[in-house]
């Protein structure tokens, strides 16, 4: 191998490290987390919100809650400090679990979206995401699953 196809082959390597490491690290952030679930509310803290960058405080838009119990997972979504929206991810069509894409909830299914308020978008499904209320207490989000 010459010196320029050496360089041409080490460049693209380097590429794709930097490239596969922001990949990984952006997962990491919209990880999937497991929370208890005491009496009848999911406990979340509100630091799983939180994401540390040197001095910078930034805040994910969305986490997602599982706990054994619960039949498919919540998705809870962040507006404020004092806002959030916690959703069942469940399509409202026929029961197929739902994706996140940033502001939307899709059902890979049969194409039904939602907004990040479990607002329908677009069908077949014809109604909204069933949604749980939400309590802020000492830096906790108390989601009542009533």
């Amino acid at each position: 191998m010459d010196r320029k196809q050496f360089l041409k082959t080490c460049g693209f390597g380097c590429v794709a490290a930097v490239t596969g490491a922001a990949l990984l690290q952006s997962c990491a952030s919209s990880q999937i987390l497991s929370r208890e679930i005491k009496d009848s509310d999911l406990l979340v803290p509100v630091s799983d919100f939180i994401i540390q960058k040197g001095t910078k405080t930034e805040f994910k838009k969305y986490i997602i809650i599982q706990n054994e119990i619960l039949k498919a997972p919540i998705c809870v979504y962040r507006f404020s400090a004092d806002d959030y929206c916690a959703m069942f991810m469940l399509c409202t069509h026929q029961g197929a679990e739902l994706q996140v894409f940033g502001d939307k909830l899709q059902c890979s299914a049969h194409g039904s979206e939602f907004s990040s308020r479990g607002i329908l978008e677009t069908g077949p499904a014809d109604k909204d995401l069933r949604k749980f209320p939400i309590a802020i207490e000492n830096n906790f989000l108390k989601i009542s699953l009533k």
